[in-house]
């Protein structure tokens, strides 16, 4: 529980500030789409409330969350229907579930025909791109945060691959240096960046230039996808690559610019850290005036 000391609240060890609740209230003010889960996951990553392994401190915020509501600070939004992991997808019947490799596919992207991606709105295919990712991607699969999308990458007749999008990372030195803003301006206009945190061409596909074409693809429709799930319209993507697993060469042929490197040192708490390993930074403009829009107080 929270007790209040010299007009400071905490919460799980946390010293909750006036400016903590404030932007709070904002952020329910101006994103009234998001879930209370997303929210929470949400509000974990722009505050820094993380474990020192580097996960959210989702128990702890959810219940901060709600004892501010309790006292009339903010007013959560209504619960969605129970019964499976809305975020995600995920039922207790098809979050476990197994999937097969396909078949082994190799051809030009010409011969491949039309491809396309198809924004998952149906709780079933958004669980079996969960199982896919878990299965066949490098970094496995993780629960997104913030507002999210999933798409399929097909043709007429077999699929070929999945992508997830989610919110941005909340605090990248080479990021934030290039787009020029201040750190009062990133946490109010994070949310229109857009993390492309995961990208899979399943394994038994072999077609050049496939995932450079895929990825041209998503910087033109993701803008209007977005302004339909959510009601607005984002103004940069990033993407993060391990060069341990690739080098980046679809994003850099599909017009993503190189931003340099993470540092590997993620923030747990002030004086905390947790180490992981430095990751390649590429980012994508959605809108020719992203930096003055991102800049704004």
């Amino acid at each position: 529980m929270f007790q209040s000391e010299e007009g400071v609240l905490w919460q799980s060890n946390r010293e909750i500030h006036a400016e903590d609740i404030a932007y709070i209230r904002r952020l329910i003010q101006r994103f009234p789409r998001l879930g209370r889960t997303e929210l929470t996951y949400t509000l974990c990553e722009h505050l820094g409330w993380l474990t020192p392994s580097g996960g959210p401190k989702f128990s702890a915020c959810n219940k901060l969350l709600a004892r501010l509501e309790a006292s009339g600070e903010i007013r959560l939004p209504a619960r969605r229907k129970q019964g499976g992991d809305q975020r995600s997808g995920l039922t207790p019947q098809t979050g476990s579930m197994a999937v097969a490799p396909g078949e082994p596919l190799q051809c030009s992207l010409v011969d491949l025909g039309l491809v396309q991606l198809r924004l998952l709105v149906d709780a079933p295919e958004q669980a079996q791109c969960n199982a896919y990712l878990a299965q066949f991607h490098p970094l496995g699969y993780f629960r997104p945060f913030g507002y999210w999308a999933r798409y399929r990458i097909e043709t007429a007749d077999r699929s070929l691959g999945y992508l997830l999008l989610s919110g941005a990372a909340r605090a990248i030195e080479a990021r934030d240096g290039w787009i020029g803003w201040s750190a009062k301006q990133r946490l109010r206009n994070l949310p229109w960046v857009v993390n492309n945190s995961r990208f899979l061409i399943f394994p038994w596909v072999n077609v050049q230039h496939l995932a450079s074409h895929v990825l041209g693809q998503l910087a033109r429709q993701l803008a209007d996808d977005w302004q339909a799930r959510w009601g607005f319209r984002p103004l940069l993507m990033e993407s993060f690559v391990d060069p341990k697993h690739y080098r980046g060469t679809c994003y850099r042929a599909a017009g993503w610019q190189f931003l340099g490197e993470t540092s590997g040192r993620g923030l747990a708490r002030p004086g905390k850290n947790y180490q992981s390993s430095p990751k390649l930074i590429f980012a994508k403009p959605l809108h020719d005036e992203f930096r003055q829009r991102l800049c704004i107080n």
